[in-house]
């Protein structure tokens, strides 16, 4: 047990782009066994909603509030946007306080190893962590680039820095939330490591040894490989085949047709449809991505191991998310290069050895995003299912004493501020350097990990013209880059969470009162009209 017996110390683990069924503990074929442990001790809910992109989501989790009301409603931007108001800042507002902000009151010391993206000019120094570890700014990086990762405060020398191609960020962002772990037992007070991983976000980048153990795997291809994660997650008893069927394969976003591979506006193609050597290129892409996880799981592990031989884990409030659902970027056959400036290439023979090393830069594109997003449609940008659920487990033994429960209903992000805090014992602040704050949007989970029953509550989701409201079981969502006219779309999610049965046109009156209350929150929260401005107004750096 720990010595803070009523303060826990708290471990906070984001993925990125991971999809809702890639962890073992969720269906998936991808080895995680440190986290798959943790699950199995501890509480797994049936989801939880995040902002459908990187940064709106990151700054949703960091303060509590929804990502308007953090200043990053769509994505980060260099210079604040001259005409589109405090929601769309493209930074942290002055107006709202971040974890940080509110454990070191309460006398916690406060620690961040790996990707920020909420600006550097509202950076994790800045904004109230002690120590940092990682980047600031950008969306992704090589992972291999040791040089390019920061130390912060200014001044502080890397205590880890191995040399040429030993440093793969992911395992040094583990390090490092190891070596926070480390500082923080011997301050003598509790803390606090947020650990944000850049993986599995591209650059799809693993050592060879790792990918090579997925490869035969990913050559069965996503619509085998859909059922039987559909197969294994009722099996778990994660979904209800009555209420939750396996969509088809999902839509390839409208873009132009060298970005979407050929395939913009249809369908997902068939694996059996492909080539032999597609086959393997998309095969080699997938199992570059699942060597990418299975890495920081392994890190994972080796934290949770050093918190056991310390006598720590047993007071330590362990929670694991993602920051939005598998990303499409660009179609299904995926990119190489920089992002939208990339082109696809065909890899064959010796090349397929070579995916995934340094200075390499892959996606895996959006069939394999729709096999990690089973059984939802969608994916990363859209507020449909696959966009917004990620998977949520928390693990904390002091006072989950039963171990192994699902929990069922509604969470967000931000969730994640009142709950920590209710942990810390720590205060919401009302005004923060003068500027009164808006109050907490989420609710504390404890009483939930603990095997209460979440409340009733609506939910809001916006992201550059997708937009979503939750309340109860109904859900309308509007979505984006579809042939098809664009209108709000009604589900019942108690009867259809993979939203395969649109009852729009038979509840007119259920769609225009959630519209009406997607309408009352847009502006309370500050967003702008969509129609008044574009997508490329907002979008500051490419993701």
């Amino acid at each position: 047990m720990s010595r803070f017996s009523d303060r826990p110390n708290i471990l906070f683990i984001l993925f990125d782009d991971l999809g809702y069924s890639d962890l073992g503990c969720y269906g998936g074929e991808l080895q995680t066994p440190g986290i798959d442990e943790l699950a199995l001790r501890g509480v797994r809910f049936e989801g939880m909603y995040n902002s459908a992109r990187c940064c709106p989501s990151r700054a949703s989790l960091m303060t509590g509030l929804y990502p308007p009301q953090a200043g990053i409603a769509d994505f980060i931007s260099r210079d604040p946007h001259p005409r589109l108001g405090q929601a769309h800042l493209g930074r942290l507002r002055e107006d709202c306080v971040t974890l940080a902000e509110v454990l070191k009151p309460a006398d916690y010391n406060c620690y961040y190893a790996g990707k920020w993206h909420m600006h550097s000019a509202t950076g994790p120094v800045e904004r109230g962590f002690d120590e940092f570890y990682g980047y600031t700014m950008d969306h992704s990086h090589d992972q291999y680039d040791g040089a390019y990762y920061r130390r912060l405060p200014e001044g502080r020398v890397k205590e880890i820095d191995p040399p040429g191609q030993d440093f793969y960020a992911t395992d040094v962002f583990s390090a490092y939330a190891l070596e926070f772990i480390r500082q923080g037992q011997a301050s003598g007070k509790p803390w606090m490591v947020y650990l944000a991983h850049s993986s599995p976000h591209f650059p799809l980048q693993a050592p060879k040894e790792d990918v090579d153990r997925y490869y035969e795997t990913y050559l069965r291809g996503w619509d085998a490989l859909r059922e039987d994660r559909y197969r294994r997650m009722i099996d778990l008893g994660i979904l209800d085949p009555s209420t939750c069927r396996l969509s088809e394969r999902s839509m390839v976003p409208v873009d132009e047709q060298a970005i979407a591979n050929g395939f913009s506006g249809g369908q997902n193609p068939a694996w059996s449809s492909l080539s032999e050597e597609r086959r393997k290129d998309l095969a080699r892409r997938m199992a570059v991505y699942a060597a990418m996880v299975e890495r920081a799981d392994r890190g994972i592990g080796r934290i949770v191991s050093h918190l056991r031989g310390t006598g720590e884990l047993d007071n330590t409030l362990i929670m694991i998310t993602s920051d939005n659902g598998a990303c499409y970027e660009w179609g299904p056959f995926g990119f190489d290069g920089r992002s939208r400036a990339g082109i696809n290439h065909l890899h064959t023979g010796e090349q397929l050895e070579l995916m995934g090393g340094p200075g390499t830069c892959h996606s895996y594109g959006s069939a394999w995003a729709n096999l990690s997003n089973t059984p939802f449609r969608y994916y990363k940008h859209f507020t449909h299912e696959g966009g917004i659920c990620a998977p949520f487990i928390a693990h904390w033994p002091a006072r989950f004493r039963d171990g192994c429960r699902f929990v069922r209903g509604l969470t967000h992000t931000t969730d994640l501020m009142p709950t920590i805090r209710s942990a810390a014992g720590a205060e919401y602040p009302e005004t923060r350097r003068g500027r009164t704050i808006p109050p907490e949007e989420g609710i504390d989970l404890i009483p939930a990990m603990e095997g209460g029953a979440l409340p009733s509550r609506t939910l809001f989701f916006s992201h550059q013209k997708a937009r979503a409201v939750i309340r109860d079981n109904w859900k309308i969502v509007w979505g984006k880059r579809t042939r098809q006219p664009i209108r709000w779309e009604l589900y019942n999610l108690a009867e259809d969470r993979s939203e395969v049965c649109d009852l729009a046109g038979r509840y007119a009156g259920k769609v225009a009162e959630l519209a009406a209350e997607w309408e009352a929150y847009r502006q309370r929260v500050g967003l702008e009209e969509f129609e008044s401005w574009s997508v490329r107004d907002i979008e500051g750096i490419s993701d």
